[in-house]
């Protein structure tokens, strides 16, 4: 199961710095004018979860495989993108490619890096790019809605679906909101509502990229990008990108020092995954024993069938039960064989909903 967050925002804000930090790579070339990345670039990234460490010290395991998320960096878009201004084209297509959008808000003074719009206004920069994005959902609903409700006005109930549910959200995006505050009344309106895959519908993280004296605590303006977060119950998270940069050259053994002595004690990337995770409402499982510790991915609401799928089709196909210990009773109790000792052990079925941190051992049949 692949998920993948779309690094976006006005050129040079820091976004190719931060993804080149973020998968420890030079895969982007991060330069001092706009449009630098031209194809968007995607960067696999281990998940960070100390208690992988823990579970493979107990289970004895050879070595420890971390579930991935995938980042794209994709070029930097300008005011007139939902007319095909810019790369403005290539951006939308990009963007509808993705599970979610990491917004990079410039948050530093440096009159060294030029800013496109002249000026440093982190909350005007953000608002440049919903603007796009709701114009170009806009543009696609006022042509799709009216279709739709001709054909439900002759009895096409399919359609007369369709057309109430993006009905909402077209209303929505008229009122300057994005489409993912529609509320899709079942199941099939959800199905509907995804399939049209609007580019406002997508949840968003903002990353306030703020000088190096500012990323412990931030700075005013990552102070009003969190304030606007909260107005739409969205999420923001602090990061310096050249910070990063520096981290990703230092030997492993050298980090935590250097994270120390700036006063922080994770990185950008700790703080951009877990955010991420929340954001796209995932939950990690995992599975031991003396080969590996192994995490995996799954949406939070899943159940033990599903869970068991995205480990191989085969699993889930022919699903018995899953045995299933608690993280921290798998700690307590020493391992699965303690935990079985105490009851701790469950054998769960089909009903069962996953929950963050499970250790489990699927049964099956094919």
């Amino acid at each position: 199961m692949g998920f993948r967050c779309g690094i976006v925002g006005l050129p040079n804000v820091g976004k190719s710095t931060l993804f080149n930090a973020l998968t420890e790579t030079a895969a982007a070339q991060a330069a001092n004018y706009p449009f630098c990345t031209i194809e968007p670039n995607v960067g696999q990234v281990a998940v960070p979860d100390p208690r992988m460490q823990e579970i493979a010290a107990i289970a004895g395991s050879a070595k420890i495989i971390e579930t991935q998320l995938a980042f794209v960096d994709i070029a930097g878009l300008v005011r007139g993108a939902s007319k095909g201004e810019g790369l403005g084209n290539q951006f939308l297509a990009n963007i509808r490619e993705v599970d979610a959008i990491v917004h990079v808000l410039r948050c530093f003074e440096d009159g060294d890096i030029t800013h496109v719009e002249g000026k440093v206004d982190p909350i005007a920069d953000a608002e440049t790019v919903e603007t796009e994005l709701m114009l170009a959902d806009l543009e696609s609903l006022e042509k799709r809605v009216p279709a739709f409700a001709k054909k439900a006005a002759q009895g096409d109930k399919e359609a007369k679906a369709a057309a109430s549910v993006l009905g909402q959200a077209l209303d929505l995006l008229r009122d300057g909101k994005p489409a993912r505050l529609t509320a899709p009344k079942d199941e099939d309106e959800k199905r509907i509502f995804e399939t049209a895959q609007l580019l406002t519908a997508k949840p968003v993280l903002y990353v306030c990229n703020v000088e190096e004296g500012s990323a412990a605590d931030g700075n005013a303006f990552s102070a009003r990008v969190f304030e606007k977060a909260a107005s739409e119950g969205a999420r923001a998270v602090i990061v310096s990108a050249a910070i990063e940069a520096e981290i990703v050259s230092l030997a492993t053994e050298d980090r935590a020092e250097f994270l120390s002595d700036l006063g922080l004690k994770e990185t950008g990337l700790a703080r951009v995954i877990r955010a991420g995770y929340d954001l796209l409402h995932l939950i990690t499982f995992f599975t031991a024993g003396p080969k590996e510790t192994r995490a995996w991915t799954v949406e939070k609401g899943a159940k033990a069938p599903q869970a068991a799928g995205v480990i191989h089709t085969d699993f889930e196909r022919g699903f018995i039960r899953a045995e299933t210990i608690a993280f921290a009773d798998y700690v307590a109790c020493k391992g699965e064989t303690g935990a079985r000792e105490a009851g701790k052990l469950r054998s769960e079925g089909k009903d069962y909903v996953v929950q963050d941190g499970d250790v489990m051992l699927f049964r099956f049949n094919v």
